[in-house]
């Protein structure tokens, strides 16, 4: 006997493992950002930008990732109130980047941090109902049992 399995399994949703990823360096750079302010070591500037540009990069593969879940029919409609939280976080980190990518203290001290805060807060947000930002789409596969 067949029966007809949802999105879940082998067929599920790609994209929200990627953008855990990418969000979870994204917010360590804040982290970092509060350990150099704390203690001027510019090795922590340093990791800060390390780890943005790592974020952004998965942020990349991201999109890549969720364009292929909607193309294969995985991903259903797109909730663009995650959407624009997570893509307005990504943008504020291309910003961010460049802003640590200045010299020492002023790579940290006051934007970069405000910078590394706001996106922390976004993505804070966009992580309430899960790395998501579609619903499950209905990929209809044949099991049999």
């Amino acid at each position: 006997m067949a029966r007809l399995a949802s999105g879940d399994g082998p067929h599920g949703l790609l994209h929200p493992n990627f953008i855990g990823a990418g969000a979870t360096l994204l917010m360590a750079a804040c982290a970092t950002d509060v350990m150099y302010l704390r203690t001027s070591i510019v090795q922590w500037a340093s990791f800060s930008a390390w780890l943005i540009s790592t974020g952004l990069v998965l942020a990349l593969l991201a999109a890549a990732v969720l364009i292929i879940d909607l193309v294969t029919g995985r991903a259903g409609r797109i909730s663009w109130a995650r959407f624009l939280l997570v893509a307005a976080a990504a943008l504020l980190s291309v910003l961010n980047v460049f802003v640590h990518s200045r010299d020492a203290w002023t790579s940290v001290v006051p934007q970069g941090i405000g910078l590394s805060a706001v996106v922390t807060i976004l993505l804070l947000i966009a992580a309430v109902g899960g790395w998501r930002v579609t619903t499950e789409g209905r990929v209809a596969t044949r099991v049999r049992t």
